[in-house]
């Protein structure tokens, strides 16, 4: 079948086509006293029926081309039935994390200007409170009601026609995870998510018929483009690190699962219970592991329990994804060294199409690429990328495009807001954030530079480097968050704790400038990957209690 033009939803009608039995999506219905997940299967005709069926139902409801949806639902086979329904129909769906705050909710729901809400009953209950964000809804389609399931029981063999649409089209608002400040909502076009999906597909090498389990639920919206199964994890998308680990590992097991994404936070904790438990997950094929710098230990780990897996820690953000790319096998090697030294983190080479540089660090705008100033090789500066994959604009906040784009005749450059530097071959090492660099009487002091020295205690889970104090006169400290059970219990085993850490750390040089070292039970992370961390946040608390 000839599917024509450039709404991004053809890909699931050609995968509908090329392989219409072929196995689109498993969800979770039960898991048994034992622990084995039972799953309901729908094949990529089902699929492509039922997202046209579930459009057919939201046409009538009165959502059509050109309407911002909320898009409220459940990650698994309704989320892909919702998203495809409304992009077939050319609506724009707007993606909100659940588990960034009810104020933050709202606020993002207020700025995006939806018009309709697709979403759970509790959703659309919500959505009658009395709140001004939700003063523009008109729409309410509530997903799961006798009328949805209705609406998709009533199916046609006939392919409902996509609506048109450009490569410039707007396709979609996908909110950022606000980690260093409030979230922002990320305009997609067609032609963007069309870019994202061939640089994944060819990057990875992905194949139709592989399967697939994304931790985070966003990302199994690639899935049916590519061809491929969807394993939907029991896990909840605003707790992942609250996730039972044994379900998760059962049904990488049971299904088959060739293919992951997820955060080091919970990819940690699928390999902590592999390890305890003599458990090996041999179908694995391919992990990719992103939202934060990955320790060594855990690829290290990986390499065990997955023994036929290629792991990738891919660098980007959701204005720009991917943007570079690395295997665990060049972490692990001179790169690693590299890190514990001192001298970034490798996060590899751009993709095919992306182009990255390192330039001056700018607090304000910058018009231009002729605006810029480069790094020379091995300098540390700010990482700007641009490729048919990075967005142009954030929705409603011009100021903050202004200061994020940049201009470069047809062609926009992302300011990542992280720093970084080139090798002489173009590899890309990452130094933490620009917001969360220190700034010292000694001299500046990024995150990056001295965090991997202490994350490769065993005992360690996560650490974070503060600045104590105002700018420029920081001092630093490391807090750290022990592996469960090894809190230290009193004074003496603090001690030892402190006395390892900074024995190990004695590889980097400038480890000796930490001047306190310090415990917390849980640090504070980011809601979608819970791995990055609240540096900022973490200074301003810490600051004060030292103080006092």
């Amino acid at each position: 079948m000839n599917v024509p033009g450039s709404n991004v939803a053809r890909h699931l009608r050609i995968a509908a086509t090329e392989h219409p039995d072929g196995v689109a999506t498993k969800s979770p219905v039960s898991v048994s006293p034992t622990g084995e997940v039972s799953h309901e299967a729908r094949t990529f005709r089902q699929l492509d029926q039922e997202s046209d069926a579930a459009a057919a139902h939201l046409s009538q409801a009165g959502i059509a081309a050109g309407t911002r949806a909320l898009l409220a639902v459940r990650p698994g086979h309704d989320l892909i039935v919702g998203m495809f329904a409304l992009l077939k129909l050319g609506a724009v769906p707007v993606a909100i994390d659940p588990g960034m705050g009810w104020s933050a909710f709202l606020d993002c729901v207020r700025r995006s200007r939806p018009t309709a809400l697709v979403g759970v009953r509790a959703a659309t209950l919500l959505s009658r409170l009395p709140f001004a964000a939700f003063g523009t809804l008109r729409t309410r389609v509530t997903v799961g009601s006798s009328a949805w399931r209705r609406a998709l029981a009533t199916v046609s063999t006939t392919p409902r026609p996509l609506a048109e649409a450009t490569p410039d089209t707007l396709a979609a608002i996908l909110f950022t995870s606000g980690s260093t400040g409030a979230p922002k909502g990320v305009c997609y076009t067609h032609g963007m998510f069309d870019a994202q999906i061939e640089l994944v597909r060819a990057t990875y090498g992905i194949l139709p018929g592989e399967t697939d389990m994304a931790m985070l639920p966003l990302f199994a919206l690639f899935n049916p483009a590519l061809g491929t199964t969807t394993v939907t994890p029991l896990l909840d998308p605003s707790k992942p690190l609250a996730a039972d680990p044994a379900p998760l590992v059962t049904a990488l097991r049971a299904e088959k699962v060739t293919c992951s994404f997820g955060s080091p936070a919970i990819w940690g904790k699928i390999a902590d219970h592999c390890e305890a438990r003599g458990l090996k997950l041999p179908d694995l094929r391919r992990l990719l592991i992103a939202g934060a710098p990955v320790s060594g230990e855990l690829l290290a780990k990986l390499r065990i329990i997955a023994p036929h897996c290629e792991t990738h820690t891919p660098y980007g953000a959701t204005e720009c994804l991917p943007v570079t790319t690395i295997t665990a096998d060049e972490l692990l090697g001179e790169a690693r060294q590299r890190a514990l030294r001192g001298h970034g983190t490798c996060v590899g080479q751009p993709v095919s199409g992306v182009e990255i540089r390192v330039i001056s660090e700018t607090d304000g705008a910058i018009a231009t690429l002729a605006d810029a100033t480069p790094c020379a090789v091995g300098e540390i500066g700010e990482i700007i990328a641009t490729g048919p994959s990075v967005t142009r604009e954030y929705d409603g906040l011009p100021e903050a495009t202004r200061l994020a784009k940049i201009a470069d005749g047809d062609r926009i450059w992302h300011r990542m807001g992280d720093l970084g530097s080139l090798d002489a071959v173009g590899r890309l090492f990452f130094f933490g954030r620009r917001v969360e660099k220190l700034r010292t009487p000694e001299g500046d002091l990024p995150t990056e530079s001295l965090e991997p020295a202490f994350r490769q205690h065993p005992q360690v889970f996560r650490c974070a480097l503060i600045g104590l104090g105002e700018a420029p006169r920081q001092t630093p400290a490391l807090v750290v968050e022990p592996c469960t059970g090894a809190f230290p219990a009193d004074d003496a085993a603090r001690a030892r704790f402190i006395a390892e850490l900074r024995d190990l750390a004695r590889v980097n040089p400038q480890a000796a400038r930490v001047r306190h070292i310090v415990f917390q039970r849980a640090l504070p992370v980011d809601v979608r990957h819970n791995a990055k961390i609240h540096r900022l946040q973490l200074a301003k608390e810490w600051t004060a209690r030292l103080a006092r």
